[in-house]
Parts: structure tokens; C-alpha cells; sequence
């Protein structure tokens, strides 16, 4: 690992150790580039361990159909980049892709769902498998389902993963490729220069070719150094975790899901409440009442910690992927789907940043689709 007062040109400096930064710095390694990867570690309102560690396909890119081509091209590439992260590094991410369940608490819900996946559909040419299922059929898939749900959707194509794994995974690959991590360490600069970048620290400065930006909600102060954009802002999710209970959930669904250590993880928060990631006892209420209802056998069982996470949200819900024409070699990727999209980032970013190859589809997510007609960057020097 390189110091704080190392100094030197590597291929490319990634600025965010979270799953995204690091699946992208391990991706951009495993193509035999030096990679830095700079961490702001604890003082930083990282997602990466506030996640519900689904790989989720399921009702995503309703309105944008270049983002369930991306959603779907990362699902279905999760089974070989799992065994290879296992295969390189020794750290299972317990990937279990069985399909998923979005539970509805009632009929208009249920309805709409549907609706909206047969929209999917359609803009996949058909090519979109789900099912749409009430009470009793859903009963006969899940036996512990309670009376209060009024159906369900499924699609085969979702999963879950253990996120801190997947994590450990990836460092552990970085490591293994030769890849340096600073930790603790906040961005403060980012100057362009004649052939790359020079990136300042509060402990020190490093100089890179090329600088990728995944810094979560970090990156909206950072990107328009580089001639980018990145109108993120926090939306906080709380989450509760059970006490281990005999197996009763073989599915992911939204809200609830059981890992392969026997407890229970229940969250389904969407709250707007700035850069505060505290937990609240009216919001850990009704996500446990919800949990109740959807499966009865959850009443006594012991709640053991509880956590609040900030998600990175663009205005439209959808991911940031750009070049900046100001300052080439400079990237903004910005997203909240950091478990899902890992596979996508580890094996598809890498030529894309590397400039070696054209990742199809991605121009669709610049950040220009934000910015109105009279608006332009400030210059760059």
C-alpha cells in the first residue's frame, strides 16, 4: 500500500472505496492497469454497508429502457463473477439468484405492478419473464405469506448476495492485482493538467492518466472540478436485522429477506431528510408492522440492531455514466445500485475507462439529460 506522502502517476486514480468505486478499481486492475483507489472510510455517509444486498432486475428502468438492458446485462453476468471473485480471492459473496418477489398490500398495488412490468416488456421486445400472482398462488410458492398481502410479482432474474462479502471480495482482488488503497482520506482538489490529473488529499497529492469518480454523494462537489456534473442528493433507508430463525424464506423480495446466517433484514424507507443517517423509531415501526403483515410468524421474533444508510439518488432515479469533454479522462459514475450493477462495473467499466473499448448503450446516462438549454459548465483550468 502506498503512503499518505507518495507522490507518483498511476493509470488511473478511483475516488470512492465503496462498492462502486471498488468494484470499478478491481475491473479497471484486472486489465493489468495501476490502480489507487482513495477511501474516505468512517467520516464518509458511505451506502456500501447500509444496503439491502439485493440483485434486483425487477421494475427497473420504467421510462428508460437503456438502464433494464444494463440492470439485466449485470443480473444475468453475477454467476460468473461471483465464482471468479471466489475463485481469485477465497470470499464467497453467497449469491443466490432463485427469482424475486415485490409484495403488494393491496389489489391497486398488485395492478399497477403489473403494469408496469408488462411496459418492461414490451420494450424488451417480450423478452421478460415475469409473473403476476395473487394471495393463493403466492401462498403456494411461500407457505408463510399472511392474508394481509394481496399478491405478488416475480421475475427469475433476481437474486440477493451478502454485500460485506462482496466487499471484502473485491479488496481482496484489488490487493491481489496489485491495486494500492489509501483509507481515510477526503478529495479536497482535483486539478487537470497536460496528460492527466493531480488529485489533493488532505495528507497528500497523487498524479494519474485518468480519474474516475465514485464517490457517492461526494461526487457533487467533486465533479464540476472536471468539467462534470453529478446532481445527486441523500435519501435515507433504515433497516432492521433479526435475530437468527430457522429457515422460512428461500426468495428475496423489497422488504424482506433472509440471509444465509438465518436472520432477517427488513427495510423499505424512501425518506428525503438531507445528510442525516439516524434511525427513527416511528420509521423502524412501520417497517417491522409491514414485515408483520406480509409474514405473521415475524410477531415474536427478537429485532438485534437497526442502521440508517444515505442512497445516492439522481433526479430521475437513474445512474450517471460520462466522460467529461472538458477534461478527458475524467469520469463521473454515479449510482445507487451498487450491488446489482457490481458485476456490470467489474467487467464491462474497464475498457470504457482504459479507452480501449465502447460500452454500448452507456451515452444514454450522461448527465446532460439534467441540465436545461441555457445552462453551461464554468470553465475548467
Amino acid at each position: 500500500m502506498k503512503t499518505h506522502d507518495f507522490a507518483g502517476l498511476y493509470d488511473a486514480i478511483v475516488v470512492g472505496g465503496g462498492l462502486v468505486g471498488s468494484a470499478v478499481a478491481y475491473g479497471i486492475a484486472r486489465e493489468g492497469a495501476q490502480v489507487l483507489l482513495i477511501d474516505e472510510g468512517n467520516d464518509g455517509f458511505g451506502a456500501s454497508v447500509g444496503n439491502f444486498g439485493l440483485v434486483w432486475v425487477q421494475g427497473k428502468g420504467v421510462g428508460q429502457p437503456a438502464y433494464t438492458t444494463w440492470t439485466r446485462e449485470s443480473a444475468a453476468l453475477w454467476p460468473s463473477f461471483a465464482d471468479a471473485l471466489r475463485d481469485e480471492t477465497g470470499v464467497d459473496t453467497q449469491l443466490l439468484q432463485p427469482g424475486g418477489f415485490d409484495l403488494c398490500f393491496s389489489d391497486e398495488e398488485l395492478d399497477e405492478r403489473g403494469k408496469q412490468l408488462l411496459q418492461l416488456a414490451d420494450d424488451a421486445g417480450g423478452n421478460y419473464p415475469f409473473e403476476v400472482l395473487g394471495n393463493a398462488d403466492l401462498k403456494a410458492r411461500i407457505p408463510e405469506i399472511g392474508g394481509a398481502i394481496a399478491g405478488a410479482t416475480y421475475t427469475p432474474m433476481d437474486g440477493h448476495v451478502n454485500p460485506l462479502k462482496l466487499l471484502l471480495g473485491l479488496r481482496r482482488g484489488m490487493a491481489n492485482r496489485g491495486a494500492h488503497v489509501i483509507s481515510s482520506e477526503r478529495v479536497m482538489r482535483i486539478d487537470s493538467q497536460p496528460g492527466g490529473f493531480v488529485v489533493h488529499g488532505q495528507k497528500g497529492r497523487w498524479c494519474s492518466a485518468r480519474i474516475v469518480l465514485a464517490a457517492g454523494l461526494g461526487n457533487k462537489d467533486l465533479a464540476p472540478m472536471v468539467g462534470l456534473q453529478a446532481p445527486v442528493v441523500p435519501i435515507r433507508g433504515q433497516v432492521l436485522i433479526s435475530e437468527r430463525v430457522g429457515t422460512f424464506l428461500r426468495f428475496p423480495t423489497v422488504t424482506v429477506r433472509q440471509t444465509m446466517e438465518g436472520t432477517v433484514q427488513l427495510g423499505d424507507s424512501l425518506e428525503n431528510v438531507g445528510f442525516d443517517n439516524s434511525v427513527t423509531t416511528d420509521v423502524l415501526s412501520e417497517i417491522a408492522a409491514r414485515a408483520v403483515k406480509a409474514f405473521p410468524l415475524l410477531h415474536d421474533v427478537r429485532l438485534v440492531r437497526a442502521w440508517g444508510a444515505l442512497r445516492v439518488m439522481t433526479p430521475d432515479g437513474f445512474p450517471i455514466y460520462e466522460e467529461s469533454t472538458i477534461c478527458p479522462g475524467a469520469f463521473n459514475i454515479s449510482c445507487h445500485s451498487g450491488v446489482t450493477l457490481a458485476a456490470a462495473h467489474a467487467q464491462r467499466l474497464a475498457g470504457w475507462i482504459t479507452g480501449e473499448q465502447r460500452v454500448p448503450g452507456l451515452q444514454a446516462f450522461a448527465a446532460d439529460r439534467f441540465r436545461k438549454s441555457y445552462e453551461s459548465f464554468p470553465h475548467v483550468d
